[in-house]
């Protein structure tokens, strides 16, 4: 019994013949797994098309993440998974290799969809009031409620307590009566 123990133990602690060999194929296992990890995995399209164009790639993302999807309505360009998307990367993409500026991209998109299709509206015409709607709004909740509460603590002062004046009058007399006989 205490021999097998021993057959089991010397195998795990990496004495005898099979304990030495067994570590380096299990990492040139690992290496021919991760080899075909990295083989497999898909490339970007700059990669695949054998430029290294990098700096095109995120420019492109630069781009397109201003862009609205109009499928989407919530998600960029850029990050939207619909086919639409890809295609308006896509001529994103060829716009900018042909040279146009970030502003032409923009305007050829904004011909073709509107300017809904921005993701942050110009800060011109109409679209003011969107920028500085909110700001005006806070101003003028900021100011009512300043008010509000000013007015509030004017009419509490002039109007003293309200109090039933028989009442008052009873409690009065019944004080005075209190203190004139406690004092005899």
């Amino acid at each position: 019994m205490w021999s097998c123990i021993g057959r089991v133990g010397a195998a795990a602690s990496g004495s005898g013949h099979r304990g030495r060999w067994w570590p380096a194929g299990s990492r040139l296992c690992l290496a021919l797994v991760i080899a075909g990890i990295v083989l497999a995995a898909p490339r970007p399209s700059w990669a695949a098309a054998g430029t290294a164009a990098p700096d095109l790639e995120d420019r492109v993302r630069e781009v397109a993440s201003e862009l609205r999807c109009v499928v989407c309505r919530n998600l960029s360009v850029a990050d939207s998974p619909s086919d639409l998307a890809k295609e308006m990367r896509n001529l994103v993409r060829e716009l900018l290799q042909q040279g146009k500026t970030r502003e032409e991209v923009q305007a050829y998109f904004v011909s073709r969809y509107g300017e809904f299709v921005l993701l942050a509206p110009p800060k011109r015409g109409f679209n003011l009031l969107v920028w500085g709607l909110p700001f005006v709004a806070l101003a003028v909740g900021a100011c009512a409620l300043y008010f509000v509460a000013k007015r509030w603590t004017v009419q509490r002062e002039q109007a003293g307590p309200s109090v039933n004046q028989a009442y008052a009058e009873r409690v009065r007399r019944e004080l005075q009566e209190r203190d004139g006989s406690s004092g005899s």
